[in-house]
Parts: structure tokens; C-alpha cells; sequence
């Protein structure tokens, strides 16, 4: 039997940091005078930092120099990760750490495909970078989904071919890089969000052991 690639977004699928992404840049765009709430928030998942920083701009309509955009871009960073120090295990999804522990029982391939640039150390943090057999991040790659780069290198680091690997995804940007890839996509969430996906659950807890053997044994 052939091994299976398993590739997991972070932010959202197996940590959810979204709450300190929003934390960081709402403490941004209150200090630019940007009224910015949850709702806006959603449009950034999925999205690059520079990508997010213009989008939060364009809401207060400021146009700003790219050496303001560097500072902002690196106080908003600063204050994230001062949010992420105290991580530990109890901030991975419920649901998630069987699936993981599963899929290693049954020797499959494990990778992350991430956006994050932080991806490593919340992984060190959470205690579970061990579980992966490559981890692909905002550090390695210059295109964000749903540009398929991310997947698509997790996949030649296992050495998989796309067509054998699964990506676990909680964006719509995500769900579109997977299809663009011509992997198999899992969404976690709202499945009238996620309806591009191929299969949806709305959290792990959802997913059984019967659902993951069927794509281990996937032809």
C-alpha cells in the first residue's frame, strides 16, 4: 500500500491562533484610528500578513509609505507572539491529537502547510513538531493560497505525488489551493463557507477512524 501524504493547515485547524492575530491587529488599527471587528477579521484568514496589513489599511483608507508598513508589520508580530509565550498543549483544536497519533500509527506521511511564519515554534510549543515529517511555512514560500505552493512542497518533501495527498483546511483561500493542487480537500468548519472542499467537517471530533482509513486505502 502506498503512503499517503496528510497535510494540515495551522491557524485554525490544529491551534486556533486566530484570536491572537486578531488581538495583535486590532491593537494596530486602533492605534491607526481603524475601526476593525470580528467580522472584518474573517477576511483575512488564509491571507498573508502583507496581504492582511493593506486590507486593514484600505478599511480606514490609508495610504501609508513602505517603511510604515515594515514598522507595522513588525509591532504587529511582536505583539502576536507575545501572546503566543504561554502555548502549551491545551491550545491544540479538541479532536485533533488522535487524528495525528492515528495517521502515525498507521505510518502515513504527516506535513504542515502554513501561512503562519511562527509555525515552528507553535508547534515546539504545543509539543507535537515531532509528529511531523516536514513542515512547510510562510518562511519557504513567497505565494499565499490559494496559490498551491505551500501544498505542493509539503508534497515533494514526502516525496508524494498531489494526487495521493489530503490537506486539512479551515479558509476558503485553503480549500482553493488543495483543488488548484489537485489534492483532496477536507474542510473544518462551516460547510456553507468551505462548500469547495471535497469533504467537510466542522471540527475533528467529527472525523472517525473509518473516514481516515477509507483515504489511507484511497486508489
Amino acid at each position: 500500500m502506498t503512503k499517503k501524504a496528510f497535510i494540515f493547515d495551522l491557524d485554525g485547524v490544529i491551534v486556533d491562533t486566530a484570536k491572537y492575530h486578531y488581538l495583535a491587529w486590532q491593537k494596530l488599527a486602533q492605534q491607526l484610528g481603524i475601526e476593525f471587528t470580528p467580522e472584518h477579521n474573517e477576511e483575512l484568514k488564509g491571507v498573508s500578513r502583507v496581504r492582511s496589513l493593506d486590507i486593514i489599511l484600505g478599511l480606514g483608507g490609508i495610504k501609508a509609505s513602505q517603511e510604515d508598513k515594515n514598522k507595522w508589520l513588525i509591532q504587529k508580530n511582536e505583539d502576536y507572539l507575545s501572546y503566543l509565550v504561554n502555548m502549551d498543549e491545551s491550545e491544540i483544536l479538541p479532536g485533533v491529537l488522535p487524528v495525528l497519533h492515528y495517521l502515525k500509527d498507521k505510518n502515513q506521511l504527516i506535513a504542515l502547510g502554513s501561512a503562519s511564519k511562527n509555525a515552528r515554534p507553535i508547534l515546539e510549543k504545543t509539543g507535537i513538531i515531532n509528529l511531523f515529517d516536514a513542515i512547510v511555512d510562510g518562511n519557504d514560500v513567497s505565494n499565499a493560497k490559494p496559490d498551491p505552493e505551500v501544498f505542493i512542497q509539503a508534497a515533494k518533501k514526502l516525496h508524494t505525488a498531489n494526487e495521493s495527498s489530503f490537506v486539512f483546511e479551515d479558509s476558503v483561500a485553503g480549500i482553493q489551493a488543495a483543488n488548484i493542487a489537485n489534492m483532496t480537500s477536507i474542510g473544518i468548519g462551516e460547510e456553507k463557507i468551505l462548500h469547495e472542499a471535497k469533504y467537510n467537517f466542522k471540527d475533528f471530533t467529527f472525523i472517525d477512524v473509518t473516514f481516515i482509513d477509507s483515504l489511507i486505502n484511497k486508489n
